[in-house]
């Protein structure tokens, strides 16, 4: 422990058939993988490359606060790249290790590349209303350069950051000293022409955007166009499109704004463009609806191109239904071709071709169907869980309770239910699937439902865009599992 920060040496742990995994921490610990030397270690490795490491916002469990809860996980188009915004405005990102000849088994590590500051609380004094600094999205842009670029929103602004190394610093200025500061004239008597020198590699976050003052209600998603000029920014009833260049001027594609605001009966939770089509987009409701728009139609997209609903089951009717038909997150699928959406008790993927039912159907925690009167009155009812496909859209995951999350492969229509936790990652140890006990008699291996806890939720995942990567955010802490290399 050094300054109140606790680094400890990652272990590699053995898991099931279905995926391997290392662990790290962001918020609780940093992380280093050893699968040679599995021992858990208190000082850091001395082969960590310091320059990589900035310990600011690496705090010990104990003193983790509510600003250390992670809101948000995205790896950018090429994997390389992991960034997780939390709820005190920060934006921590990870960079996987580049594999080595004499250390192959680091491959799959990722370290801590940059931390900045992302948003600040404000206070709107007309509406004397305060908001907050917590990251609620972040996007990444396809890499153009050396730098990368990314977009992070909190209640009402978005901003555009740009990630940038410099290794090399100016020197031999004739008007300022090395110093930086300025010359007297009358002591310059030759030219010089400055040099650029070599210096330790700094990694810095500049703002280069700030999109504001366009959201009366407070942003739920963000999506970049494939275009990469354009993205839309959503709140609870309007979608605004933007362009990457201008910052003073939105064009608002969606407004659900009812004139009296006492007819109000949904609001938008979710919003997506498609992967390949620059002109369409989906958004989510309240209500469990999904609406398919074209910007071709029309300027303003209230009316739909595709409606997808499906029927509620009469028999399933309860006080709860409509809380838990709210769909909280929505997804295309890389192909396109499909979507995936996310309520409160399922996940359902959906033809684009076929508006009247889902296709697939997956129940993510059914045994809380009976749990539904103390969810509400501990408002866990209200939990937005995230899900999103793997590279191939074979296999989808989701968050759950307990810091479990589960995963279903669409293809054996086999899943499986998993645990993020300290407890139960020991050096060599194998990870095994867990399964709550509904009533009757428990096994040894289960879990009841009367003993999950409720304050630990898996709502955030993220999946590596084209290998068996996944981060899971368990409130302050952030765990990376891997496919097992040999």
């Amino acid at each position: 422990v050094s300054n109140g920060y606790l680094f400890v040496q990652e272990q590699t742990l053995r898991f099931l058939p279905l995926f391997h995994i290392l662990i790290s921490g962001k918020g609780l610990i940093m992380t280093k993988s050893a699968q040679l030397a599995p021992t858990l270690l208190s000082q850091m490795d001395e082969e960590i490359d310091t320059r990589k490491i900035n310990n600011s916002f690496l705090r010990d469990h104990n003193y983790a606060t509510e600003a250390d809860i992670i809101s948000t996980v995205e790896f950018n188009p090429t994997g390389e790249l992991l960034a997780t915004g939390d709820k005190g405005g920060r934006v921590v990102v990870f960079q996987r290790e580049q594999e080595s000849k004499n250390q192959p088994h680091r491959r799959g590590e990722y370290n801590v590349y940059s931390t900045f500051q992302s948003h600040e609380p404000e206070f709107d004094y007309l509406k004397s209303l305060e908001i907050e600094e917590k990251i609620n999205k972040i996007r990444w842009l396809p890499q153009q350069n050396a730098a990368y670029f990314l977009l992070s929103t909190n209640d009402k602004t978005v901003k555009l950051w740009k990630i940038s190394e410099r290794d090399k610093r100016p020197e031999g200025y004739n008007l300022k000293d090395e110093e930086g500061r300025i010359r007297d004239p009358a002591t310059i008597t030759a030219l010089r022409v400055p040099v650029l020198q070599p210096m330790d590699l700094m990694v810095e976050a500049t703002p280069r955007r700030v999109f504001s003052n366009a959201h009366t209600y407070h942003i739920n998603s963000i999506s970049v166009s494939n275009d990469y000029e354009t993205y839309m920014s959503t709140d609870d009833l309007r979608i605004n499109l933007w362009n990457l260049e201008i910052t003073n001027q939105s064009f608002n594609i969606v407004d659900i704004k009812p004139a009296n605001m006492e007819e109000l009966t949904e609001v938008i939770t979710a919003a997506e463009f498609h992967p390949n089509q620059c002109n369409t987009f989906i958004y989510s409701s309240s209500k469990g609806s999904i609406r398919l728009c074209d910007m071709r139609a029309s300027a303003l997209c209230d009316n739909h191109s595709k409606f997808f609903e499906e029927p509620e089951d009469p028999s399933n009717r309860s006080f709860f239904s409509e809380i838990i038909s709210s769909i909280s997150d929505v997804k295309f699928s890389h192909s396109g071709r499909y979507l995936m959406t996310r309520d409160y008790l399922t996940v359902k993927v959906w033809d684009l071709n076929m508006e009247s039912k889902p296709l697939e159907t997956y129940q993510v925690h059914d045994y809380l169907r009976s749990k539904l009167c103390s969810l509400y009155e501990n408002d866990c009812i209200f939990d937005k869980f995230e899900c999103v496909w793997n590279g191939s859209d074979s296999v989808i995951m989701t968050g759950s309770y307990n810091n479990f999350f589960r995963m279903f492969d669409r293809n054996t229509k086999r899943d499986v239910t998993l645990e993020a936790s300290r407890e139960n990652s020991k050096p060599r140890a194998i990870l095994k699937p867990r399964k709550v006990c509904v009533g009757g008699k428990r096994r040894k291996d289960e879990i009841s439902v009367d003993s999950l806890d409720f304050s630990k939720k898996i709502l955030h995942t993220a999946w590596h865009p084209s290998e068996n990567i996944i981060a899971v955010a368990a409130t302050n802490n952030l765990y990376i599992f891997q496919d097992k290399v040999n």
